[in-house]
């Protein structure tokens, strides 16, 4: 290309660019990591994103999970020699999907697993995440859950990601905007097509209308107990159990994808974990911390009321859950010191939290289940022996931190099954695009993570819902950018009509990440070109802002800083006195809260804030979060400094 036709060439390249980055956004439904990972590869793939999640803060269920994110093949697990394979990692996915029964591999596991070290890896490049550890799950036949040092892994991964975000948004509000406390209630449709076209959502008591493509990310139903919902319609056997669900669980996505012609897929597979963890002054609660599988992965033992095993511990949760229902209760979860010094930061959060105890030899223990210590003892002979004969009656293959001695300490906690997973939902394609009942894709409508059915069958392994996040928000992302891109410069789009005008003869392909421009008719020096997508997009000017009635508005409003208040000193004796859920304040690194406003958006739940009701929560706040997360996203809560 030379002289005018260069010229004209690359201001059409410009006016298509401008266009694209100026037009309509991809709007993501639901914070966790699911639509994090949705709304990140939107945006390394050029394009523009709006995230509605209705809770006070992102994170969802993704941010609870404590065993860390599956991966077969990946660079951590060369380094170990862990001689994993994409095809070992596929049929232990399928054996737990048909509950044993097959082998035989289906789409949707397929991309589960063929993309897993790819997601395991993009979180560590693109985000700096430590994921250098590997533990063995029930189920797998090598180690491949990935977490890192510190942290529950899925705290830390989505935290990552939502920080990022947040970066992204701050920078360049242009690409990127999320709004939360927006509670979406339905999915716009051209009738005349059958296209998605936007969403309706609720914020701070109005109604407002987005339109663009659609990616659902809104999880489960494990919480939806209601009489009418979709667990008690299809699974009212489970009405009595607790969950380890958050109350934002009630399969929302799933109920407006059906009003737009969604189908369905596996609604009545849901999981039910064995070790939800009981709280000794609270058993009765409905929803329950998870003993994170990790803790059986590096040699937790499972005991029964009398103090005996019953069970392959490693086994897959379905199985494991079903011999707790036929055995006697209580059950306890036992840890010796060599298992606790290999998972140490969980033991401290759990103990901490009043959910595991520590007992000083096995002979306490002993007293505590109400057996002779000669029981016990017979118990832990019985499995060090079958550990070292690799001949466990109950078929557990691998053992790890073994002897058991009576004159150790052990750490332990009781554990009771509990609804954790829902592995039905919205009827999807390998490539995330949601489908009517008969298998047609719904335009411009994609889904993500635990809203979607079919990717688990009957039961999920340990380590597959963060993978699941992840590798299908990258590929709804991806399909729904292509998509959107594609719409736009093509001859009915905003940049083809553009481009039409400029160059009859202009023509353009988004595929794989490529544009592809071929213009004819501009004489001699005509020709094609092709660029590859940036995975920033290109910088462009900020359009102009929102209508001041918007959602975007307030939530830019929102963000402004809060007017200082005076804080004062307060004692401990001060503090004690603010011990309810009508008034409760907490000390956090030598600041005092009043969080009594704060307790129903806290994203871990009001009972976690109430153990600390008028106490110190430094340790346990340091713990799982990061120390400015406070000044971040709660400054007005701190009301003064702990008086020294």
């Amino acid at each position: 290309l030379f002289g005018f036709d260069r010229f004209f060439f690359l201001l059409l390249l410009l006016v298509v660019i401008i266009v694209i980055m100026s037009g309509p956004k991809i709007i993501v439904i639901g914070g966790g990591l699911s639509g994090l990972s949705a709304a990140h590869t939107v945006l390394e793939r050029g394009g523009r994103v709006l995230l509605l999640d209705k809770s006070a803060f992102l994170g969802g269920n993704s941010t609870k999970a404590t065993s860390g994110i599956n991966g077969a093949t990946t660079r951590t697990q060369i380094a170990k020699g862990v001689g994993d394979s994409v095809e070992a990692f596929l049929k232990d996915t399928v054996l737990s999907a048909t509950g044993g029964k097959s082998t035989e591999p289906y789409p949707l596991a397929e991309v589960l697993v063929g993309e897993s070290a790819a997601a395991v890896e993009w979180l560590k490049d693109s985000f700096k995440l430590d994921l250098s550890l590997l533990g063995r799950l029930g189920g797998h036949s090598f180690p491949r859950t990935h977490r890192g040092k510190e942290r529950f892994p899925g705290f830390t991964i989505t935290y990552a990601l939502m920080e990022e975000l947040e970066r992204i948004e701050k920078k360049t509000p242009e690409r990127a905007r999320v709004i939360t406390r927006a509670r979406a209630t339905k999915l716009l449709k051209d009738e005349a097509t059958g296209e998605v076209t936007g969403v309706e959502y609720e914020h701070k008591g109005k109604k407002y209308t987005e339109h663009g493509p659609v990616i659902i990310a809104t999880g489960g139903y494990g919480a939806d107990f209601g009489d009418d919902s979709i667990l008690m319609r299809h699974r009212p056997d489970l009405k009595s159990f607790s969950t380890t669900n958050g109350p934002h669980c009630t399969g929302d996505g799933i109920k407006m994808a059906q009003a737009v012609g969604a189908g369905l897929k596996d609604i009545t597979f849901v999981q039910v974990h064995p070790t939800g963890l009981i709280m000794p002054s609270d058993p009765n609660c409905k929803v329950k911390y998870l003993a994170a599988e990790a803790l059986r992965g590096v040699g937790g033992l499972l005991l029964d009321g009398n103090g005996r095993r019953f069970v392959n511990e490693l086994g897959r949760r379905d199985y494991v859950s079903g011999k707790m229902r036929e055995n006697k209760g209580p059950f306890r979860l036992v840890l010796n010191s060599a298992a606790k010094a290999e998972i140490d930061w969980h033991i401290k959060h759990y103990c901490s939290r009043g959910l595991m105890r520590e007992f000083q030899s096995g002979a306490d223990l002993a007293k505590d289940i109400g057996v002779p210590a000669s029981q016990l003892a017979e118990t832990f002979s019985t499995y060090n022996q079958v550990a070292k004969s690799k001949n466990d009656p109950h078929g557990k293959l691998y053992f790890a931190n073994t002897p058991f001695n009576m004159n150790d300490k052990f750490y332990v906690g009781f554990v009771t099954p509990v609804v954790h997973y829902t592995m039905g939902g919205v009827y999807v394609s390998p490539a995330s695009e949601v489908l009517t009942p008969e298998g047609k894709p719904i335009p411009a409508l994609w889904a993500t993570g635990e809203v979607m059915g079919g990717t688990h069958g009957k039961n999920r392994l340990g380590g597959s819902s963060l993978l699941d996040c992840v590798v299908f928000g990258r590929v709804a992302g991806r399909n729904a950018a292509s998509y959107l891109m594609n719409k736009l410069v093509s001859s009915g789009g905003r940049a083809g009509k553009i481009a039409g005008h400029l160059a009859p003869g202009f023509k353009l392909d988004v595929s794989n990440g490529t544009v592809r421009i071929e213009i004819s008719g501009l004489g001699a020096g005509a020709g094609s070109a092709g660029a590859g997508a940036s995975s920033a997009g290109p910088s462009t000017s900020s359009p102009s802002g929102p209508h001041p009635d918007s959602a975007e508005a307030a939530a830019a409003a929102d963000s402004g800083a809060p007017a200082k208040k005076e804080k004062k000193e307060y004692t401990m004796a001060d503090v004690a006195k603010h011990n309810t859920d009508k008034d409760c304040w907490v000390v956090v690194n030598g600041e005092v809260l009043d969080v009594t406003s704060f307790l129903d958006d806290h994203p871990g739940g009001k009972a976690v804030i109430m153990i600390y009701a008028g106490k110190d929560a430094s340790e346990e706040f340091n713990m799982l979060h990061a120390r400015d997360v406070v000044e971040k996203y709660a400054p007005e809560i701190v009301i003064g400094t702990l008086k020294k």
